[in-house]
């Protein structure tokens, strides 16, 4: 029996283990609104009254928590209000959430979500579905919001692209209204830093992921979503597998699948595994995240990313 509850004004059902409890939208969606440490508060920022205007449909609401868009981003159709009921059935250790098929593009977006242990571990299955009768180019593009006054920790490639080490081995993607002076972004040569504080303005910046790991911490809270990295494959906006934006109200950590064509009647599928620790602490800098991410083996992947797409 799904056990309902009221949060922001929407109606949700949670699913919980005895380390994490997690609160999923059925007026709305697919989000997932509220991540729960045992014992703690809301990871997820909360902010029912953020909009974006979708053109000549309606206004996106952001509501905080993770969500499912659709790469790439462009206005009239990644911002489509996702206002109308889900369908919410139970399945092994956890729920399966689908949309109704958007009729602007004739995609429909779904989640699997699962508690697959007792440990603070859930894994989330982001799938996109094309009921056209033509192929889509897309990718699944998974998206967190966590509330301000933290750090993220974005690691970055180091392995050398050729035998002599004389060829560039990674790229950084940096949006417009990114300044690059930034005093949010402490630039490191193994890890950036991007320090949730600002006052106003955004950022946002991207890059491929081969490590497969994003982190959050604030308070004494790490927050951890993997994902796999394709080597060889395309991914949208010049490379980034993985992505983080910030301003003043939320900082989302983002993760992409490579850019695919979706056949009519089929589905691309990206998964992530997030991971909660508490009782962490960490000063700001590149060295102490280092350390905090060989202290967890971050870089080590999860079992329950084996054969994900």
């Amino acid at each position: 029996m799904l056990a309902a509850t009221r949060f922001l004004g929407l109606e949700c059902v949670r699913l919980e283990n005895n380390a994490l409890s997690l609160l999923i939208t059925q007026s709305v969606g697919p989000r997932i609104v509220a991540l729960q440490p045992a014992g703690g508060g809301n990871l997820f920022a909360e902010v029912p009254e953020l909009t974006l205007e979708c053109p000549d449909v309606g206004r996106f609401h952001f509501w905080g928590g993770h969500r499912l868009w659709h790469a790439p981003e462009v206005s009239h159709r990644t911002y489509l209000p996702d206002d109308r009921l889900v369908t919410i059935t139970e399945i092994d250790h956890g729920l399966q959430v689908i949309q109704l098929t958007e009729p602007q593009t004739g995609l429909q977006k779904s989640l699997h979500i699962r508690l697959p242990d007792d440990s603070a571990t859930a894994v989330v299955d982001h799938t996109l579905t094309n009921h056209n009768l033509w192929p889509i180019e897309s990718a699944p593009w998974a998206i967190t919001q966590l509330k301000p006054g933290g750090v993220a920790i974005l690691p970055q490639p180091t392995a050398p692209a050729d035998p002599e080490g004389v060829r560039p081995n990674r790229n950084l993607v940096l949006w417009p209204y990114t300044d690059v002076n930034s005093p949010h972004i402490q630039w490191g040569n193994q890890a950036i830093l991007v320090t949730a504080d600002m006052l106003s303005g955004a950022l946002k910046l991207g890059f491929p992921d081969p490590a497969g790991w994003l982190a959050y911490h604030r308070g004494k809270t790490l927050f951890v979503k993997k994902s796999r990295f394709q080597p060889g494959a395309v991914y949208y906006d010049l490379g980034s597998s993985s992505q983080c934006y910030c301003n003043p109200s939320f900082l989302e950590l983002e993760t992409l699948a490579p850019r695919t064509t979706i056949a009519p009647g089929q589905s691309v599928t990206h998964r992530e595994v997030w991971e909660v620790y508490q009782d962490v602490t960490l000063a700001p800098t590149e060295v102490a995240a280092l350390e905090m991410a060989a202290r967890f083996s971050l870089a080590g992947g999860s079992p329950y990313l084996a054969g994900a797409g």
